[in-house]
């Protein structure tokens, strides 16, 4: 339990408050880079001139999504956002044409844009042909306004259907559409299958600087793009080049060097399009919109490649001036503030009341106030389902008791004149709080070594949950030294944490989110792995 000599107790403070203070500290420098306006280069098309192409999906609202079979969007929402989309872009592209999308060439015509019409592949072979024969009919019967169709999306890097198995699906396509026929695939898996090529009228090829295998950092991304372009034009030599989706995302897990954010999106974006317009690539953006329900399969990182938002289709960047990645403070400071008032108030009680721990307590709580803020932001960006915000909900309110227990920690006056009395009754106090602490400290410590763990298993889409463990790292790294008797669970627990952590950084040490999250498992896992009993806590 915690019970420390007062002399100790004054280390112990000091400690916390220059913790607290490093890490305020550090947070303003983030949140003052945040809001600081980027400079980049000015997107400006000629007059009449729009982007070439997006991606479009509808599925932006709550709750839609087309895992579901049952979606179907409605007309209004469709004409709506294709209304929105008129404004920026000349053509969108489609990956199916069902759940309502049927309706999405007659909507085009009537907002002047033009459509890539694609037919969803898969696994199931009865789905596929139907699928098929709706966009065949359907492009048929559109084609002043469908500019081709695409059989399939990314199927082989699926492995959801062979070479062979494509290529009789595009024969019967080529065999039947008044249309150009195409498939879409990853640049990797048409140099591998290049001889599908002979069957189309011309490649579709998606280069994404962010999900190559050997991420591209966001200084060299347009220059990969040029590069891949070029080579794929090469290795195709004769046959037209449709790069089918590029973009950048705006939030979401950094993969090693390459970083998602509003600042880069927009300034991919910009730089990508002026390259595109000025050697006349022909191209397809990823995406229009924000597709929330994308998270269920690719992460954070995968809602969040439109250039409108979700809710109200607002652009989420301009194409000129500057960009900052945060637009006000106000959130953080006002969580900082409130925060550290109500550590003041708590610890500034009892007629045993000092300036170091008042000071330090105060410090503790604008820094929790402040992460608490910042994770509440994340988790809007994150959390996908009641399941995620009731667990990781219930560990965020677990580390935001952490603060508040610790203002009452040796901070309430002893009533009692007696001494012996006095010393059985301050004993019991601090066994009480001591077991308050403890409890929490298991408790997070378990939620944070099974984060940790599944971090490093399987890391690809998984968020690094610096912010909800940020605040719990600060108490219980410091406290956790004038902490004796951990048990055996929690040992396991923290040797857990901070391998998985370490583990995780070593395999993409430049990235500053695992350098972060490497810190902070080491920050809770230490004191319980070395710190030992001191005879004269024992009893």
């Amino acid at each position: 339990m915690f019970i420390a000599p007062r002399t100790d107790r004054k280390q112990l403070w000091l400690a916390l408050l220059l913790s607290s203070l490093g890490v305020l500290l550090l947070l303003a420098l983030m949140l003052w880079d945040q809001s600081r306006p980027v400079p980049m280069h000015d997107l400006h098309l000629a007059e009449g001139e729009k982007l070439r192409c997006v991606s479009y999906a509808p599925y932006h609202r709550p709750g839609q999504t087309p895992l579901q079979p049952e979606t179907r969007i409605e007309r209004e929402q469709i004409a709506t956002d294709l209304a929105a989309l008129a404004e920026i872009t000349n053509c969108i592209r489609l990956y199916s044409v069902s759940q309502g999308l049927e309706q999405v060439p007659e909507l085009a015509r009537n907002a002047g844009l033009k459509v890539l019409l694609g037919a969803w592949i898969g696994y199931d072979k009865t789905m596929n042909a139907a699928e098929l024969e709706r966009a065949l009919a359907l492009a048929n019967a559109n084609t002043d306004v469908v500019r081709g169709l695409i059989v399939g999306n990314e199927v082989l890097l699926r492995r959801e259907r062979t070479e062979d198995e494509m290529r009789e699906l595009i024969r019967h396509a080529k065999t039947h559409a008044k249309v150009p026929v195409t498939y879409a695939d990853v640049w990797e898996f048409w140099t591998r299958h290049d001889s599908l090529a002979a069957e189309l009228d011309f490649i579709t090829v998606h280069i994404l600087p962010f999900w190559e295998d050997e991420p591209v950092d966001i200084d060299r991304a347009l220059e990969h793009v040029a590069a891949t372009r070029e080579h794929v034009g090469q290795h195709f030599a004769g046959k037209p080049i449709l790069i089918g989706e590029t973009g950048w995302p705006s939030a979401g897990r950094q993969r090693e060097e390459s970083k998602p954010s509003r600042v880069n999106q927009a300034r991919y974006i910009r730089e990508f399009v002026h390259r595109a317009h000025a050697e006349d690539w022909d191209y397809n953006l990823i995406e229009a919109i924000d597709q929330p329900w994308k998270r269920a399969l690719e992460g954070t990182v995968g809602g969040y490649w439109g250039m409108l938002e979700a809710s109200e289709l607002a652009p989420k960047f301009p194409f000129s001036g500057p960009v900052a990645e945060r637009e006000t403070l106000f959130g953080p400071i006002g969580g900082a503030l409130l925060g550290g008032v109500l550590g003041f108030l708590l610890s500034a009680t009892g007629r045993r009341t000092y300036c170091l721990r008042v000071s330090a307590l105060s410090l503790t709580g604008a820094m929790g106030g402040l992460v608490a803020v910042l994770h509440w932001e994340h988790a809007h960006l994150a959390y996908r389902n009641a399941l995620e915000w009731s667990v990781l909900g219930t560990v965020a309110a677990l580390a935001g008791l952490l603060p508040l227990v610790l203002t009452r920690w040796f901070g309430e006056p002893v009533p009692c004149t007696r001494r012996a009395t006095r010393i059985l009754w301050h004993a019991d106090r601090l066994r009480t709080k001591a077991a308050s602490i403890g409890m929490l400290r298991g408790l997070l410590l378990f939620a944070a070594a099974v984060a940790a763990l599944l971090l490093w298993v399987d890391p690809r889409y998984r968020d690094f949950p610096v912010l909800l463990y940020l605040a719990p790292a600060v108490v219980l790294g410091v406290t956790g030294w004038w902490r004796n008797g951990t048990t055996h669970a929690e040992r396991l627990c923290a040797a857990v944490l901070l391998f998985s952590a370490l583990a995780r950084w070593s395999s993409e040490p430049a990235n500053p989110q695992a350098i972060a999250w490497a810190l902070t498992g080491a920050a809770l896992a230490l004191p319980v792995l070395l710190v030992r009993p001191h005879q004269h806590d024992q009893a």
